[in-house]
């Protein structure tokens, strides 16, 4: 009697446990959701770390927080530099305050490292001795103008998305407003529509329903969108639609006949990397295609003549 009673306790006190568990892990997985959404409306480019949680979130942190120290000691003080930096990085997606100080701590401590790298490079016997300026400047440069790079290069490859997705987000916004939508709430039903096909416009367009909800103006908020995206066609659209707004005209009219002209714009592009695409092949043709084939078509009869020769020396 006594072994079945504490067979009973033990399966209760274990149950209980597993549920408390299972509770436990529901509420933090509830929580974790819960501060994702606040950070990706609060802070859309990622740079802050509240809504990791544990020691990923105060590593990011302390980084976050020295590379922001850094930046603000080795920063330019020239106004004008540092607003093409600010839309650079507001460009590939990084809208936080401290971006700027954030960039130029990254491209500082890259440079420091370098010399660092550089330093044990020259020491090391590996490096003549007439070459270890070099290299050491050369590590230097490299950690220096790195993030620039990497920078350029995350801001082409987001306007290429939303330069690729705009004709499609155009085509459904002129159905949403023929439907009878408003522009606002077209706007937001194209940005909820997209956010698997085109994640990088969607967020845009997001945060443009955002500013709107806010109490920005319609004129306001459509500028703010251009200069964040940093296109010409995103800005020739947002100047049509203020002249439609300013003037009265139809919008769904407008935006069909530009939506006709970035298709066929498109198009033209498309026709474009076609008609490039011989001159692309010339390089891999000559160097790597036609040597295989020689070898293929003309290497047994190359092999049959040797052979040939040979046994006639014999």
């Amino acid at each position: 009697m006594e072994i079945v009673l504490i067979a009973l306790l033990t399966a209760t006190s274990v149950g209980w446990f597993t549920y408390a568990v299972t509770l436990l892990r529901e509420e933090r997985r509830k929580r974790r959701e819960l501060a994702g959404r606040v950070v990706a409306v609060l802070d859309p480019d990622g740079l802050g770390a509240a809504g990791r949680i544990g020691v990923a979130g105060w590593l990011s942190g302390l980084f976050r927080g020295l590379a922001t120290r850094f930046g603000e000691s080795v920063k330019p003080k020239e106004a004008v530099e540092l607003s093409k930096t600010r839309m650079s990085l507001i460009h590939g997606g990084f809208r936080h305050a401290s971006a700027v100080d954030i960039y130029w701590g990254i491209k500082g401590g890259a440079a420091l490292l370098g010399l660092v790298i550089g330093g044990f490079a020259a020491v090391s016997d590996r490096v003549p001795g007439q070459y270890k300026m070099l290299v050491v400047l050369l590590c230097v440069a490299l950690g220096f103008y790195l993030p620039g790079f990497l920078l350029h290069a995350r801001v082409k490859k987001r306007q290429k998305a939303i330069q690729h997705g705009l004709p499609d987000a155009l085509d459904l916004l002129v159905v949403c407003v023929e439907a009878g939508m408003g522009l606002d709430a077209a706007m937001y039903r194209v940005c909820v529509e997209l956010v698997d096909q085109e994640p990088i416009l969607s967020s845009e367009l997001r945060l443009l329903t955002l500013e709107l909800r806010a109490g920005k103006s319609r004129r306001e908020a459509l500028k703010n969108l251009s200069s964040r995206i940093g296109l010409e066609d995103v800005g020739s659209l947002v100047a049509m639609l203020i002249q439609t707004d300013m003037f009265g005209t139809s919008i769904a009219q407008t935006l069909r006949v530009y939506a006709d002209s970035m298709r066929t714009k498109r198009f033209q592009l498309a026709e474009e990397l076609a008609a490039k695409l011989p001159v692309k092949m010339l390089f891999p043709l000559i160097f790597f295609i036609f040597p295989t084939l020689l070898i293929v078509i003309l290497g047994p009869a190359a092999i049959r003549i040797i052979r040939m020769f040979s046994g006639m020396q014999r």
